[in-house]
């Protein structure tokens, strides 16, 4: 039922992960969270995969974890399944995008934070649910929360379990954008990002999730600066590209370091 319900395809460069489940608003079973970290590391490792999108179906995006499994469900010391998913899609080594229509609640909402970017139809409702059932949220999709709200905002979310409007989200940084055709948007936009140097990427990946957690990006950044300047490499393509007035052709896949 899994891999029925979270599939993956590929096409022009891009990986697309769909949240399947639409009678159930895309509601995550244990083992659709455990499939998740599995279709991001297929999609690491293809060549021909330079960014994903995780998305739902049905007009939503997701709304949690069933909670029909919420009481009996696996877990692996402290951690609730979805810990581990949030933290492979985090740790995804491409850019990641959500796109987002209908409701985006609880583990739904801690998928969204975990990807890189998040484009919005102006129906979405965003909304971080444990104090309806007295859960503590997860430390690593609060801190995360945190850093891309702030403290305040952060609280306001977890404290009420209120659901937002889009406008809302994006207000508070939640959200990179609000439009009327999400998947057409961010279908052309992740067309955008396919074409671009996948190293320039990876590297600003890395280099900002180390500043965000505060700690000195030297020692990453020097490392991507000398992948950058290896022969043949994107940066090479690049500048000749941008010298012949052409569009370059960026072959750079996976990190030599």
């Amino acid at each position: 039922m899994a891999e029925r319900w979270l599939r993956g395809e590929v096409a022009g460069g891009v990986g697309t992960i769909t949240i399947d489940r639409p009678d159930k608003r895309n509601a995550m079973t244990t083992a659709m969270w455990h499939h998740l970290p599995e279709l991001l590391e297929m999609f690491a490792a293809d060549p021909a995969v330079r960014v994903v999108v995780l998305t739902g179906a049905g007009g939503n995006f997701c709304a949690g974890a069933d909670i029909g499994e919420l009481t009996g469900i696996g877990r692996r010391g402290d951690a609730h399944p979805s810990t581990f998913a949030e933290e492979a899609l985090a740790a995804f080594p491409k850019p990641t995008i959500a796109a987002i229509e209908g409701f985006c609640v609880g583990g739904g909402c801690q998928l969204a934070t975990a990807c890189d970017l998040r484009f919005a139809s102006a129906d979405a409702r965003f909304g971080v649910t444990p104090a309806r059932l007295g859960i503590v949220y997860p430390a690593s999709a609060t801190q995360r929360l945190v850093r891309q709200v702030g403290a305040s905002a952060a609280k306001y979310l977890i404290y009420s379990a209120d659901l937002i409007p889009a406008e809302h989200a994006l207000r508070i940084g939640l959200l990179n954008e609000v439009v009327e055709d999400v998947h057409k948007r961010v279908e052309a936009f992740a067309a955008t990002l396919a074409s671009r140097s996948l190293l320039t990427q990876r590297a600003t990946k890395e280099i900002v999730d180390t500043i965000a957690t505060g700690a000195d990006p030297g020692a990453v950044t020097g490392r991507w600066l000398a992948e950058a300047h290896a022969p043949n490499g994107d940066m090479e393509e690049g500048v000749a590209a941008f010298q012949e007035r052409r569009p370059p052709h960026f072959t750079w896949n996976a990190p030599s370091l």
